[in-house]
């Protein structure tokens, strides 16, 4: 037992094990920054930490880019949207969430997927239908939701939906 401590002793703590235990202290700046999660953390729990050095980081990743903008004081969105619309999932958490998100650069990301253009267009205030339509209804399913939204071309989605058995069916009992 009493090596095995000692051997504990020799080694030093990871910047994993400094992270996860509330540990960080500005001398861990560039190694935080080597990737985009531990440099949104780093902003996050080190008072010191030089946001616009972290923000470069985490902009590497769309994900850590919209969770920057959502969570750091300080973030410069702009940087962090160019980033994070660049994932339709976080285009779209970033129009939602963002305050001063540029909707038509979001909407861009966005509706790169079906889903996310059907979600747009159903959430965001001041999405362009016609836009996110063009691209929702590229999928059966998709298509089928997207007729719910108001101002859609039902019968554009219609036609997309009939692509598919089980879609068609749902629309022509639900939608007409």
């Amino acid at each position: 037992m009493k090596i095995l401590e000692k051997s504990a002793e020799e080694v030093g703590q990871t910047f994993g094990y400094r992270l996860s235990n509330g540990l960080l202290t500005i001398a861990d700046e560039e190694e935080a920054c080597k990737k985009p999660y531990w440099a949104y953390r780093f902003a996050l729990e080190v008072k010191e930490a030089d946001i616009k050095l972290c923000e470069e980081a985490a902009c590497k990743n769309p994900n850590w880019a919209y969770n920057f903008a959502l969570d750091v004081k300080g973030a410069n969105i702009k940087l962090c949207e160019e980033a994070a619309c660049k994932n339709p999932a976080c285009a779209y958490s970033f129009a939602l969430n963002i305050k001063g998100a540029d909707i038509k650069k979001c909407e861009e990301g966005a509706c790169k997927d079906s889903g996310y253009a059907y979600l747009f267009a159903r959430d965001v205030k001041g999405a362009d239908i016609k836009r996110c339509e063009e691209t929702a209804c590229k999928d059966p399913e998709w298509a089928y939701w997207f007729a719910k939204i108001k101002g859609a071309n039902v019968d554009k989605c219609r036609q997309v939906a009939a692509s598919n058995e089980y879609w068609a069916k749902r629309f022509a009992e639900e939608i007409g």
